[in-house]
């Protein structure tokens, strides 16, 4: 895409711009960055790895002119295409290249893409371990949290790169064509950016838009804009077509669930994979997740034996779901990757047991109705945090209703109202900027909070 000597704009200086910055440097092509924030607020992290790779931070004044010296610019996955730096790229008549399409100009191997409004993280970090598991040499990066530009200019040509790729970056692409595309659910989220939730499906269809009848789509049977696609009412699929679901009766799924186990049937064969009992992910939804990386490891390779072992010895993510604390009979839950409501509500549908919720933190104009009739049904108390606070807190019916003004007030309420058996769990279904820098940072401080607790208690006792 580019050559020894160019010069290339980074717009965005976060984790995926500043390895996109290292990338393109280690291959002799000259970049200037440019981000909204000035280089003296910059965390001292980041001034330390662009002055490393002699990259110059320019402000608005100055972006006029490294445009005009630049062959293109290259979008980090946060920055909207509507930016206005993005914008001025396009005036200049420069190509407006996403790093996901970097990152695929760069890949030698194969690649797994995956995307879905919830559940990206764990299916890709799935593939990944059962690709592992069954002996074929894997990469995992993307939106999970390594950029994915990162592990194309590194990996061989016979490893399989396993990609979370967000609507975000999918807006961006250009030639970016997956040999295996896996698309998991669409519910209503990021609408802060997207006018409708038909312009949100229509950047998530994008994952298939390139690819070609020798390629393979897997899709969720049980969710509607993916059962669309399914039933020609929507776009067309342009390559082999797989589908999950729960329907046990549809004999077009490859993969499905027939009471308590996941089987696989196609031509060939029918035989169990997995009794969902044995999962160590918890959650309804996390079945899902296990069919649909059950069905991209089958279609990369991957023998059953080794897809079955892989699925029982899967160890759940950060921050999805995560017990950090377990005694006295209370368990605590970090599920702060659930930025939406529907992730949120699949938490809640998730546990048996008594729930106190910390949820709330920054809106992404997204509507909490059926959020509220979840936390009206499933929470005893639901302690309300950030800007959408008061928004959740009239919609919600039933168990008590508390306001907290920062995560650590909540943390404290929650341990005074916790009687034995119950969990207290910290599901947001909002984003975390307005109090966290990232929704790990905020997972981590409840993390952090509830251990306290813990030693505080046995202290007491």
């Amino acid at each position: 895409m580019f050559r020894k000597g160019d010069k290339v704009v980074v717009i965005g200086v976060g984790r995926s711009g500043l390895a996109t910055a290292e990338v393109l440097r280690s291959r002799g092509i000259r970049v200037t960055a440019y981000d909204d924030k000035p280089l003296q607020l910059l965390s001292g992290q980041t001034r330390e790895a662009l002055a490393r790779m002699r990259v110059t931070l320019v402000g608005p004044s100055e972006l006029e002119a490294a445009i005009e010296a630049s062959k293109a610019a290259v979008v980090s996955p946060g920055v909207p295409l509507t930016h206005r730096a993005v914008a001025r790229v396009y005036d200049a008549g420069r190509p407006v290249i996403s790093e996901i399409e970097l990152a695929y100009s760069l890949a030698q191997g194969p690649i797994i893409a995956v995307t879905g409004s919830k559940g990206k993280s764990t299916t890709t970090a799935l593939i990944g371990h059962l690709l592992r598991s069954a002996g074929l040499p894997a990469r995992v990066g993307g939106n999970i949290g390594n950029p994915l530009v990162r592990e194309t200019a590194d990996a061989a040509t016979d490893e399989w790169i396993v990609a979370e790729v967000s609507s975000f970056q999918l807006e961006g692409i250009r030639s970016f064509r997956p040999r295996i595309s896996v698309l998991l659910n669409i519910s209503p989220d990021h609408l802060d950016r997207y006018p409708s939730m038909e312009e949100y499906a229509e950047a998530k269809f994008r994952i298939f838009a390139n690819q070609s009848p020798d390629d393979v789509f897997i899709g969720n049977a049980d969710d509607e804009f993916c059962a669309a696609l399914r039933t020609g009412a929507g776009r067309t699929v342009p390559c082999r077509a797989l589908w999950f679901g729960t329907d046990a009766a549809d004999r077009g799924l490859t993969i499905t669930l027939e009471g308590d186990a996941i089987v696989v049937r196609d031509k060939r064969r029918e035989a169990v994979l997995v009794d969902v009992n044995e999962l160590r992910l918890l959650g309804r939804h996390n079945v899902a997740n296990a069919m649909a990386a059950s069905a991209a490891a089958l279609s990369a390779g991957a023998k059953l034996a080794a897809i079955r072992e892989g699925l029982r010895s899967f160890e759940p993510l950060p921050h999805r779901l995560t017990i950090v604390r377990d005694d006295a009979g209370i368990v605590w839950i970090d599920d702060s990757k659930a930025t939406n409501p529907a992730a949120a509500v699949a938490a809640l549908e998730s546990l048996t047991r008594p729930i106190i919720l910390i949820a709330g933190g920054k809106s992404k104009n997204t509507d909490f109705t059926t959020f509220a009739a979840a936390v009206s049904k499933r929470a005893k108390r639901a302690i309300l945090i950030g800007e959408t606070a008061r928004e959740i807190g009239q919609l919600v019916e039933g168990p008590t209703v508390a306001y907290a003004p920062t995560l650590d007030a909540a943390v404290e309420d929650a341990h005074a109202h916790a009687q034995a058996g119950d969990a207290i769990l910290l599901s947001p279904a909002c984003a975390s900027f307005d109090m966290f820098e990232s929704a790990e940072q905020r997972g981590e401080r409840f993390a952090e909070l509830a251990r306290a607790r813990a030693k505080h208690d046995r202290a007491a006792s």
